[in-house]
Order: C-alpha cells, then sequence, then structure tokens
C-alpha cells in the first residue's frame, strides 16, 4: 500500500522472491550513492544517468560509495528474512523527490507476486 505521505508507513517499491545468499544485480549502469545500514538492514542505491536512483534492500553489500557499476553487476548478497515471510529482494525506486514504480526497470522479466502473508 502507498504511504498517506512522503515518509508515511507504507510500502515503496516491489518485493521480488529471492533466496537467502543470492547475488543481487544493478538494474542499469549507474554510480553507487549508498552502500550501508538503513534501519537494521542492509541496504545499496545506485544513482542511473537518468537520475533514477534504484535501491536495493535487505543486502550485504559488495560495493563501496563512488564505484561506478554496470548493468548486472553484482551489488551483494541478499541477507536474511524479511516481511515477505521468508528472503526476497526490495527493490525501490526514486526520481528526484518521488518514489516511482520500478517494474520498468526489470525489462519485461516474470514478476512473481508472492501471496499474502509472504508463503509459496
Amino acid at each position: 500500500m502507498a504511504p498517506a505521505s512522503t515518509w508515511g508507513a507504507g510500502h515503496r517499491g516491489l518485493d521480488l522472491a529471492a533466496s537467502a545468499g543470492q547475488q543481487v544485480l544493478a538494474v542499469d549502469d549507474g554510480l553507487v550513492t549508498h552502500a550501508g545500514v538503513v534501519a537494521g538492514r542492509g541496504t545499496v542505491s545506485v544513482t542511473h544517468a537518468s537520475g533514477l536512483r534504484s535501491t536495493y534492500e535487505p543486502v550485504d553489500g559488495a560495493v563501496t560509495v563512488g564505484a561506478r557499476v554496470g548493468r548486472g553487476a553484482v551489488l551483494g548478497i541478499v541477507t536474511g528474512r524479511t516481511h515477505c515471510g521468508g528472503a526476497c529482494l526490495h527493490l525501490g525506486a526514486v526520481r528526484g523527490a518521488g518514489y516511482v514504480d520500478p517494474r520498468p526497470l526489470l525489462e519485461g522479466g516474470a514478476v512473481i507476486l508472492l501471496p499474502l502473508g509472504g508463503r509459496r
């Protein structure tokens, strides 16, 4: 559910089926602008030439801030359990000050929706 306000509670992205230890790949070329922990979860953010910023969590990052990455570059690995009920990868996208739909970043790849409660 989208948040009622910019910083209010709510979901801002996609949860993609993933396994703990699975590699996290950059959706496009860009510059790593964050690699660290936010709210107790490892996160990596990449800013792309278009101005879009993609964010991945929970990730044990294998990159450092300032690194240039190409599409498909390994950013780290998926870690731990999440609100999905198991491991999953959260992909978010921001343009300017607003969140945008990250689905176009997947280039038409299959989107698998998990059932309510995160059980497969």
